[in-house]
């Protein structure tokens, strides 16, 4: 066998071997993504939601509740309804340290978050640090740095600081969200804050720890904050 022949041999085999594989199923990728075509047909994108809270409506419009009660921020973009696949994803990513998952979220997010509208900055929602110190890094910061990297937006982690422990979310009901959540955010920054920012987190719920940032951020002096989530709990 000459030696064009081999090397094509082995070139075939190292795409076989080094091909990406379906974070979800295991089988294989497809055009080069971590996800296989069928799980991709199977992603629950939003497509018909209230624009201030992500909500999944029948139609696109603000849902009776944000009329009632607005938000502390403009205009939300969930990517997804929380189901599966995703909830396949999120824990992996948020609990198990699967990096891999969060890209592959962020690699998702930005193509619909390409049309929402401009800010001036991305902000991750910010960890507690003794959460942080346990968890080893931010699921919103992995989720922002390469979103703010293909949008071409600056990233601005220093803005926004958790400076109080909160109870875990999930343990609570909705209006012990909002409480749980009552002033654990700060402002830091010296430097002249941005006029519109967009706040990134992995999964909103009630909202309640996006709009507590947005309302720090809000009484610093940024006149609009928008929130973008990979996936909406319905």
């Amino acid at each position: 066998m000459d030696v064009p022949q081999v090397d094509k041999i082995w070139r075939g085999l190292g795409r076989l071997l080094l091909a990406p594989r379906c974070l979800i199923c295991r089988e294989r990728g497809s055009n080069g993504s971590d996800l296989c075509s069928s799980c991709r047909q199977r992603l629950p994108w939003n497509t018909s939601a209230c624009f201030r809270c992500g909500l999944p409506l029948p139609h696109p419009a603000e849902c009776g509740e944000c009329l009632v009660r607005p938000p502390p921020v403009a205009s939300t973009t969930a990517v997804f309804v929380y189901g599966f696949p995703l909830d396949r994803l999120v824990p992996r990513f948020k609990f198990h340290h699967d990096l891999a998952a969060g890209r592959l979220m962020a690699e998702l997010m930005a193509g619909p978050l390409a049309s929402a509208p401009r800010p001036d900055a991305v902000v991750p929602v910010p960890l507690h640090a003794h959460r942080l110190r346990r968890r080893g890094y931010d699921q919103a910061l992995e989720l922002a740095r390469p979103l703010a990297r293909s949008l071409g937006l600056p990233l601005r982690a220093d803005l926004l600081e958790r400076i109080r422990a909160t109870a875990p979310q999930s343990e609570l009901d909705a209006d012990a969200r909002h409480r749980n959540l009552a002033r654990a955010f700060a402002v830091t920054a010296s430097a002249p804050l941005p006029a519109h920012v967009a706040l990134v987190d992995d999964v909103m719920t009630t909202g309640a720890t996006l709009h507590a940032a947005a309302k720090a951020l809000r009484k610093a002096g940024v006149a609009r904050v928008d929130a973008w989530v990979c996936a909406r709990v319905p």
